[in-house]
């Protein structure tokens, strides 16, 4: 039965465009739902709605579900919406009295945030996770490949010498600020809007710092209006730190795709992590890079998407907000996914040191040389044009 059951039946093609695959994506969201659903019953205790044998009860059958879930014996149908629903009809059923009052002093509304931000926070830990091996990774192959020389690009063309190592620390040094960024976005995000139902408040007196603490939240989301227009706000932020993860996943796709490439061949990606051709026996194919470099446009659109729908929108609960919900779930997985193949890639990263020092040549080394007038006493200006002159000539 839907929490919000009417005296008619919703039209069956109304249902099914409604409801979309909230459903499923709702199966990241159940254990966090239970969670979330544990610290209420706790509280409702002990402002004396629950008894302690309802609470008890409570308390074992939402971890009962979370069980079953995990061994996909607790299945979300259609008809049910989401996960909340399920839950709901699943404690009724089993429990009787103490399942119809575990809503009591929650709306759906808040009861959907609490269970999301649940859902982002883990994720940030996990993405605070994998920073933390990929820098180590970084760490170690500056370490290699410490003083093997390359040229330096600009405008596509060589430019100036410079070694692997920096180029490998100036990732390392992007995602210290990537953590940085993280950490912020979890500051902020980290504020339980449980209690605040569906935008005003509860009228009841609650507990709502005791289930802010149970949850882990840094602090209760004090205004019950803001809970919900922080809604895409939030998610914003979310989607904003992860473009920004990918682009620089973006970037290092494109330099190993450019340094592997036949001609250059400053590195070379092992046979494993390349593809074939149908028809061209010779090709190994860095697709792996290409999809990793394709994948920040993806989520930089699902940012976009974000922003654009949470606009225009007056105080209060719009159902709109349920097409966030895959939006940031799919960036989450994307950057997930990406950062452990970057990492991988990078600890299987192999270097043609002799070839890199073949394309340490004459041209690249120009600005060495200027430099070397230059502390010989020449003027700046001076030496930049015997040497420009030197290389002019040479052309010709």
């Amino acid at each position: 039965m839907k929490l919000w059951k009417k005296s008619y039946n919703l039209d069956e093609k109304i249902e099914n465009y409604t409801v979309g695959n909230d459903y499923l994506l709702d199966n990241k969201l159940l254990k966090y739902d239970c969670e979330a659903s544990i610290a209420h019953a706790k509280m409702l205790n002990k402002i004396n709605i629950l008894t302690e044998e309802e609470m008890t009860s409570l308390v074992a059958e939402l971890e009962n579900i979370v069980q079953l879930h995990e061994k996909g014996e607790f299945i979300i149908q259609k008809s049910d919406e989401d996960c909340h629903t399920a839950i709901e009809n699943h404690l009724t059923e089993k429990l009787g009295e103490a399942g119809k009052k575990i809503h009591t002093a929650r709306s759906r509304n808040d009861q959907v945030l609490t269970a999301l931000r649940l859902y982002y926070l883990d994720s940030m830990k996990l993405i605070q996770n994998q920073i933390n091996e990929f820098e180590q990774t970084l760490g170690i192959k500056a370490k290699e490949f410490n003083g093997i020389q390359i040229p330096g690009f600009t405008h596509t063309r060589k430019a100036m010498v410079t070694t692997i190592d920096v180029w490998v620390n100036a990732f390392k040094d992007s995602m210290f600020d990537n953590q940085k960024f993280l950490k912020n976005v979890q500051n902020i995000i980290s504020q339980s809007p449980l209690g605040t139902g569906a935008g005003y408040g509860i009228p009841l007196k609650l507990e709502r710092q005791f289930t802010s603490d149970l949850l882990g939240f840094m602090i209760p989301q004090e205004n019950p209006i803001y809970a919900q227009n922080s809604r895409g706000k939030f998610e914003a932020l979310i989607l904003s730190l992860l473009s920004y993860i990918m682009f620089d996943l973006n970037k290092l796709a494109n330099d190993l795709i450019l340094f592997s490439m036949p001609g250059i061949d400053f590195f070379k990606l092992p046979d494993e992590f390349t593809t074939g051709s149908s028809i061209m026996p010779q090709k190994k194919n860095p697709d792996v890079m290409e999809i990793m470099r394709g994948n920040y446009h993806k989520v930089l659109s699902l940012e976009m998407r974000i922003k654009s729908m949470m606009s225009n929108l007056i105080m209060g609960y719009h159902r709109d907000f349920q097409l966030f919900k895959e939006a940031i779930m799919e960036a989450f997985d994307v950057t997930i996914d990406s950062l452990e193949i970057a990492n991988h890639v990078m600890k299987n990263l192999v270097v043609n040191k002799d070839v890199c020092e073949k394309h340490i040549d004459e041209e690249v080394c120009a600005t060495e040389k200027v430099y070397k007038l230059v502390g010989e006493g020449v003027a700046f200006r001076d030496a930049y044009r015997i040497i420009s002159e030197k290389f002019d000539n040479e052309k010709h």
